[in-house]
């Protein structure tokens, strides 16, 4: 078993907060069509035994099928270094790991956005800049502005899942990210794991989707990708680059004490549920859960794309779809912008359109 080393939260990353925002929609026929997982109540249960021992150790065989239904197996994946753009010509998934550590995510890097049940984290300081030269602030601190399309529920579950567009959207070079992603959160919102793609040049370096993983401890952040994250999967890791104008799946499931991470067709990996009891927490159920699209820009008029950068009134524009819960309630998702720049349009409780161009 891969696992990665460990990172440490950096020093001077501003206290941000969870983004919860969701995306469900339909599949659209064509080429970036896949299967829609099952209705959520007929949703595979797996066994997911509760643990009481914060000192039992990481779970050594991963889940026997993935959280909708199918066995594992290897993801379609290029060489190390691969673009986005390269990928999408070939038909490939992801890009393998890079072993070089030239392009290895900085998971210190990058505020993140938080969404809860009744409020929104909507600016924040931070003291990660845009890297110079795409970007051209300087100052020590620079504000962070949120803007969120989301879907959430109050829901207790051990998973969730669901078909996400990726997108390859335009970030404005004074701005932070772009992505989209799926969260699982406590009942008090305090503890929580995500799991999406994200277009952010400060932990990634370039601007193409990639993989990441993120988790909150007792109402703090951590970091991207790392920060007690375990590898499992030899083909694809936290920051590797994904094809984009494709959908695929993302799933997050408890699993013999620890979350684990699903994309595609392969487990990547998981965080271990003892990295919660060792703050006091017993984390083994969702009390809450939330898709969203989620950018963070340097200016609450931003150019910035999300989603693909298409208006959620055409066809064409990004999704999420087909959201299902692990031993949950029926999905009925609460579907929102919190903005007027970016839009929603809802296409059933468990998908929906969104994003768009922003101001521009």
């Amino acid at each position: 078993m891969l696992k990665s080393r460990r990172g440490l939260l950096a020093a001077g990353l501003a206290v941000a907060v969870i983004g919860a925002i969701g995306v469900v929609s339909t599949v659209n026929a064509g080429a970036d069509q896949i299967a829609s997982p099952p209705e959520a109540a007929s949703a595979p249960a797996v066994d997911s035994p509760d643990s009481t021992d914060a000192d039992a150790g990481p779970p050594s065989v991963e889940p026997p099928v993935l959280p909708w239904g199918d066995r594992p197996k290897r993801v379609k994946k290029g060489r190390a270094g691969a673009t986005s753009k390269t990928l999408r010509a070939e038909g490939l998934s992801v890009a393998a790991p890079d072993t070089s550590g030239s392009l290895a995510p900085r998971p210190k890097y990058g505020p993140k956005g938080r969404s809860g049940k009744s409020s929104v984290l909507r600016s924040e300081q931070t003291h990660a800049v845009p890297p110079k030269p795409l970007g051209v602030k300087a100052a020590a601190e620079n504000e962070v502005n949120y803007l969120y399309n989301v879907g959430s529920q109050t829901a207790d579950t051990g998973g969730i899942y669901a078909n996400v567009t990726i997108g390859k959207p335009e970030l404005d070079r004074d701005d932070y990210h772009t992505l989209a992603e799926l969260a699982l959160q406590s009942a008090d919102g305090k503890q929580i794991v995500e799991v999406g793609w994200t277009v952010d040049r400060l932990v990634n370096g370039d601007d193409d989707p990639h993989l990441f993983v993120f988790h909150w401890i007792n109402g703090e952040p951590t970091c991207y990708n790392e920060c007690g994250f375990e590898q499992v999967s030899p083909n694809v890791k936290p920051g590797s680059t994904l094809t984009y104008g494709v959908t695929k799946k993302f799933g997050i499931q408890y699993y013999k004490d620890a979350w684990w991470i699903a994309y595609d067709t392969e487990w990547v990996g998981y965080f271990p549920e003892k990295i919660w009891n060792d703050k006091g927490t017993k984390f083994d159920r969702s009390g809450f859960v939330q898709v969203f699209g989620e950018v963070a820009a340097s200016t609450a008029k931003t150019c910035t794309d999300m989603g693909n950068g298409t208006e959620p009134d055409k066809d064409t524009a990004a999704r999420v779809s087909s959201v299902a819960y692990l031993e949950g309630p029926p999905v009925d998702m609460f579907i929102r912008s919190t903005n007027d720049l970016y839009n929603v349009s809802k296409l059933s409780g468990r998908s929906f359109r969104y994003g768009g161009p922003g101001a521009c």
